[in-house]
């Protein structure tokens, strides 16, 4: 099929692997988008030849089972693919669902891009709950072995991930600027006085903001603290190590991971239909998705370009990048052979060119 031969030369580009292998991730891919669902089953389905579905499904199974994938590759794929400028946003969280008694629990790591954090690396977390700090250095040192050289503008993340322990690893050399929530009961310590952050800003007005004039001692650290009212009435308060004035727009830059997370999930490709249990075969799903993503956001932006889509009276746009990009390769891939033109344009954002 010559939409197959097309679309692996073009990840050839970045991914070296058997020639064999690449075409299987293809249209592993062009089926993920027909069928809109991780499940094998389904995908099975959607995988075009003469074979019978049970075959294809086996096929999925040996893959994941098998298959040995370059995870540094991929990343690497991901930033070339999406031409993301430095200093990167960093954005960390977790995402999780549950399956039977089997529960998922995923650590994500992403640099923000266009309002999403496109994943770069991500740990499998074999418990319930929040990381811990061995947890969120691990992740990070994977992040270094392969961008050290990159330029961090800051890295922000939600109230999960706060600690002594944690502040110390991003604080020490080199160094990693932060914009960290924090929670409301948190105790700031100002020389002798102690008053929890809440009491602090409790005189903030719905959408008023203030920087604390001093820094404040914070989880071992002498920090600057942030905050502003929500519409909610909640108070977002941020912990950083500089430029606080810009704190609480910065942190918002944290969205990116959530939207990252609905289009893996609800919003996209379904991802708490899996029946893979395993962490690995799980892990290799997750760089497939990563890969789709890419394609999805891109083919997006595309057709962004080509018919700019007109913000509606809230100023949010009728309908997501990444959404423009899949409904459009969801109608392309219905019908490959009548549309093998425009699904060529829609790969070659995936060219090194």
């Amino acid at each position: 099929m010559k939409e197959i031969n097309l679309f692996r030369e073009m990840l050839q580009q970045h991914l070296q692997w058997n020639a064999a292998r690449l075409a299987f991730v293809c249209t592993f891919l062009i089926a993920l988008i027909r069928v809109k669902t991780v499940n094998l089953a389904e995908i099975a389905t959607g995988f075009s030849g003469k074979a019978k579905v049970e075959s294809h499904y086996k096929r999925l199974q040996r893959f994941f089972r098998d298959f040995e994938l370059d995870y540094e590759s991929i990343a690497l794929t991901v930033v070339k693919v999406m031409q993301i400028p430095e200093p990167w946003v960093i954005s960390i969280d977790r995402t999780d669902w549950q399956f039977g008694k089997t529960v998922f629990n995923v650590l994500t790591l992403g640099v923000v891009h266009h309002g999403i954090a496109f994943p770069l690396v991500w740990i499998m977390l074999d418990k319930k709950g929040n990381s811990n700090t061995r947890e969120r250095c691990e992740l990070w040192n994977r992040f270094l072995e392969i961008f050290a050289a990159r330029k961090i503008d800051f890295l922000t993340a939600d109230r999960e991930f706060v600690g002594e322990e944690w502040f110390d690893y991003l604080l020490c050399e080199p160094r990693t600027p932060f914009r960290i929530r924090i929670r409301k009961n948190t105790v700031l310590k100002d020389g002798q006085k102690q008053l929890r952050a809440d009491i602090c800003f409790q005189d903030l007005q719905v959408g008023e903001f203030r920087v604390l004039s001093k820094r404040r001692h914070i989880f071992g650290h002498w920090l600057y603290v942030a905050a502003m009212r929500l519409e909610d009435g909640d108070l977002l308060i941020v912990a950083t190590d500089h430029a606080p004035y810009t704190a609480i727009t910065d942190y918002a830059k944290r969205w990116g991971i959530e939207t990252l997370f609905g289009c893996f999930k609800s919003r996209g490709f379904c991802l708490e239909s899996t029946h893979l249990q395993d962490s690995q075969r799980l892990s290799k799903l997750i760089a497939l998705l990563t890969l789709a993503l890419c394609w999805c956001f891109s083919s997006g932006l595309w057709q962004f370009l080509l018919n700019p889509l007109k913000p509606k009276k809230h100023g949010r746009l009728p309908k997501s990048i990444f959404r423009l990009g899949f409904d459009f390769l969801r109608h392309i891939i219905f019908d490959l052979q009548l549309n093998s033109v425009t699904f060529f344009n829609s790969i070659k954002f995936l060219s090194c060119t």
